[in-house]
């Protein structure tokens, strides 16, 4: 195997997971060690009630993610979007859809087709998905999640031509599903400006990514139920320690998986948004009991480098969906960093 080994370290790769874990380096651009992400924010209503429970927690909320697309929202609703995470200074990442788990064939139903959902189906597909990532751009949206490695591709393409805007991130979905150094280095030249890596690596394997690999690391340090499960707040010392820059990802273990969501699903998006900040909570109060100088170490909002939405001067309907039953967030939303 030495042989193998010595040839992955000729290319610029870890020749092992390392058996010693050693200290990142790593730092966003304003020196923090790490940054707290809110996935699965379906819709204006959720992100609203997300920041007030961020407000009131006094808990950094750097990034929100969204799983249902771009596609499933109006543009009055991806404009609210764009200008509640523009006024808290923060980024907004929407899924880029259509995929091959919505699409008519029935491949990615089959047992056995594990991530075959996940991918773009086709030219007409690859093109709906870009087009989704171009309407979501025009309403302001500058963050978007992809899991197909063409799409990743065309996109960075289009927006070194110009064709998207310059200032876009593209964020890789978990779902992408590449776990070993070179798989993931792969993505990262592609165009990648973040990595979600799967939610049960070891912090070995973590640490050999991050010797691969300069962009921040995206981790589920609770994961859905459908994708783990895992609880892991215990580790988020050490996750921080060998992986930053890093995105702890809030997720919440036991809640409905509730995508595509809608307007009938409006009340447990909210509830299920604001539990994930109080578990948001909970992992950065453990972060600062065991590494109290990690944890003075994170972003303070607004942060350099977000993808922060440049919301668009035409006009704004509400959106019709049900108010939020909570008090809107301040426009100078600037939650502390976690006690």
């Amino acid at each position: 195997m030495e042989l193998t080994r010595e040839f992955l370290r000729a290319a610029g790769l870890p020749g092992e997971d390392p058996r010693e874990l050693p200290s990142s380096i790593g730092r966003f651009p304003d020196g923090a060690a790490y940054r707290t992400e809110i996935p699965s924010v379906e819709g204006p209503e959720a992100l609203a009630a997300v920041l007030a429970e961020a407000d009131q927690r006094a808990v950094p909320v750097h990034r929100v993610s969204q799983g249902s697309g771009g596609l499933l929202l109006t543009q009055a609703e991806l404009r609210t979007m764009a200008e509640l995470g523009a006024a808290a200074g923060i980024e907004v990442s929407l899924f880029a859809r259509p995929l091959a788990g919505w699409d008519v064939g029935a491949a990615s139903l089959a047992p056995g087709a594990a991530g075959l959902g996940a991918q773009a189906r086709g030219v007409e597909q690859l093109v709906h998905v870009l087009e989704d990532i171009r309407r979501m751009t025009e309403a302001g949206i500058r963050g978007t999640l992809v899991t197909d490695l063409g799409v990743l591709s065309i996109a960075a393409q289009m927006r070194a031509a110009g064709e998207l805007p310059a200032d876009l991130r593209f964020k890789t979905s978990v779902q992408m599903g590449l776990a070993n150094p070179a798989s993931i280095r792969i993505a990262a030249r592609l165009g990648a400006d973040s990595y979600n890596v799967p939610t049960d690596l070891s912090l070995a394997q973590i640490a050999a990514v991050r010797a691969a690999v300069d962009i921040p690391i995206d981790l589920y340090v609770e994961a859905p139920d459908d994708l783990g499960g895992f609880v892991r707040h215990f580790e988020i010392a050490e996750i921080v320690r060998v992986a930053a820059p890093v995105y702890l990802k809030f997720g919440l273990r036991g809640a409905p998986n509730i995508y595509p969501a809608g307007t009938h699903l409006t009340a447990t998006a909210i509830a299920l948004g604001r539990e994930r900040v109080r578990r948001a909570e909970i992992g950065l109060e453990l972060l600062h009991r065991y590494a109290p100088d990690l944890a003075s170490a994170g972003s303070v909002l607004p942060a350099a480098d977000l993808a922060v939405p440049a919301p668009t001067t035409e006009a704004t309907t509400a959106p019709t969906s049900q108010p939020v039953p909570t008090t809107e967030p301040s426009s100078t939303h600037t939650p502390a960093v976690a006690r």
